[in-house]
């Protein structure tokens, strides 16, 4: 059995589109049917994030932490005691490929950091696509970590310790745990997520932040000197 953990708080509007991906991804034939069980962790939500999680067949998790490293934890450990063999983690305002689950096993590594796309750069504008373009690295060997593009197989996790509990770079932190423990670790391009650039970001050290940092310094920079 596979695992998809998406953690949530108050995530209503973005999640259904997100889990839809999900689910083609869990049907992707590559997959020859493996059981994928997809854990929506719940975190201090006071909207109706659980009833669209519930019409996806999602399974829910309640956590009242308001910390994505703690959430992330929670549902990656129902994911273990329910037998889970490999554990892959997106974002509730991210969507995945249809083959993101087959190309994350295909990959044949311990663990995979893939990249993040963006479609939509909404009140940001062509300045912020043009610095992402100029600034990041979306090909193979890439040193970048998101939690909106993670996968990791249940033993390499369980050795590196799992997730900290921190409000942000809880993925950065596990990975680094994963490099100390010896863990082949794929930096690939391949599986693929297209995530928002939404200012109401949750994490205060994940990519929504770094984009209002981005804008602040490099984009308004540039669009006063123009």
């Amino acid at each position: 059995m596979l695992a998809v953990i998406v953690p949530a708080n108050n995530e209503e509007a973005l999640i259904g589109i997100c889990l839809q991906s999900v689910e083609k991804a869990a049907r992707w034939p590559g997959l020859k049917g493996e059981r994928v069980l997809v854990i929506v962790v719940l975190d201090a939500c006071t909207d109706d994030t659980a009833g669209v999680a519930v019409e996806a067949g999602a399974v829910l998790i309640w956590v009242e932490s308001r910390n994505v490293g703690m959430a992330r934890a929670a549902g990656a450990e129902l994911a273990l005691k329910l037998g889970a063999r490999w554990l892959a983690f997106t974002d509730a305002d991210t969507v995945v490929a249809p083959d993101w689950l087959h190309v994350q096993m295909s990959l044949e590594s311990d663990a995979v950091c893939g990249t993040i796309g963006v479609n939509d750069w909404g009140t940001y504008g062509d300045p912020m696509r043009h610095h992402f373009d100029a600034t990041y690295t979306d090909a193979d060997g890439h040193q970048h970590i998101h939690g909106a593009n993670l996968g990791v197989s249940a033993q390499a996790y369980q050795r590196a310790g799992g997730f900290e509990p921190l409000a942000s770079s809880e993925d950065v932190a596990l990975v680094r745990a994963l490099e100390a423990v010896g863990a082949r670790i794929a930096w690939s391009a391949a599986p693929r997520v297209v995530t928002s650039t939404r200012r109401t970001y949750r994490a205060p050290g994940g990519f929504g932040a770094a984009l209002v940092r981005a804008g602040e310094v490099h984009v308004a920079g540039a669009g006063s000197s123009a």
